[in-house]
């Protein structure tokens, strides 16, 4: 199914809930494809929630997402605007994320927080990308990666600052914690920076979780399956606290696939 005609989502008005749009794909053997520019009109505040579900065997997704938000929207960027973006991979199989943000105005806040975390033989491959043209803005990119089994993922992180974007603030994270020795994680962080007055920092790490942390949780009692949870939550949950809006926190903690299959 190609699907050549973009939809639009124009939101004129704030709304208290969430919007959610739900893609579940169920017919064996499809490739589907859609496009849809979602647009938030001035002083406008909106959440979006959109879930990808496959439970069909051979197919997959291919979409194309384009987010404009005018002065003073949160959800072509205008001045004094405010885009926050939070990507959970549950998934299984192969997936790839590729995110494209080009600042063009002053005092425009960009953030991205990611939690990737997979089992099995999982591949996810995530490309961000993120371009400064103007000064006074500023971009956050933080990724945790928790694999296990024989799960891999790829996480490339580019911030380019131009020569106009003075006093801009780039900041780049990527951890990930390995929960077997046959899961791979490839994480390549880097900036670009065509200028001196900047803040802008990056840096990835990998490990495991820390055995001493876990040692002590059964010393106080705490078996060992519950400890290993309570330690991974713990690193999985910083990326869930970045999220502000409550409902959207509150679907993320309860989520689970079996309800949209």
């Amino acid at each position: 199914n190609f699907d050549e005609n973009q939809k639009v989502l124009v939101i004129d008005k704030d709304i208290n809930e969430p919007i959610i749009l739900i893609q579940n794909m169920k017919e064996d053997e499809t490739f589907f494809t859609n496009s849809l520019r979602i647009e938030v009109k001035e002083n406008i505040k909106a959440s979006i929630i959109e879930l990808f579900v496959n439970s069909s065997n051979n197919s997959c997704f291919t979409v194309n997402r384009n987010i404009v938000l005018e002065k003073d929207a949160s959800c072509e960027q205008n001045e004094n605007s405010n885009l926050e973006i939070s990507n959970f991979e549950f998934g299984e199989g192969f997936i790839v994320n590729s995110f494209e943000n080009i600042i063009n105005k002053e005092f425009i806040n960009y953030e991205l927080n990611g939690l990737t975390k997979l089992k099995d033989s999982s591949n996810t491959s995530t490309l961000v990308k993120t371009i400064h043209n103007e000064k006074n803005s500023t971009s956050f990119v933080n990724y945790k990666n928790s694999l296990k089994d024989k799960s891999r993922a790829v996480i490339k992180i580019k911030s380019i600052v131009n020569q106009n974007a003075q006093f801009t603030k780039a900041f780049q994270n990527c951890n990930t914690i390995l929960l077997s020795d046959d899961a791979t994680i490839f994480a390549q962080p880097h900036l670009e920076i065509y200028i001196d007055e900047l803040e802008a920092s990056h840096g990835t790490t990998t490990g495991t979780l820390n055995k001493e942390q876990l040692l002590y949780l059964q010393s106080r009692g705490i078996r060992k399956e519950k400890a290993y949870d309570m330690l991974l939550n713990a690193f999985e949950s910083s990326i869930k606290d970045n999220i502000k809006d409550e409902k959207i926190k509150e679907f993320i903690e309860n989520y689970k696939k079996e309800k949209y299959v």
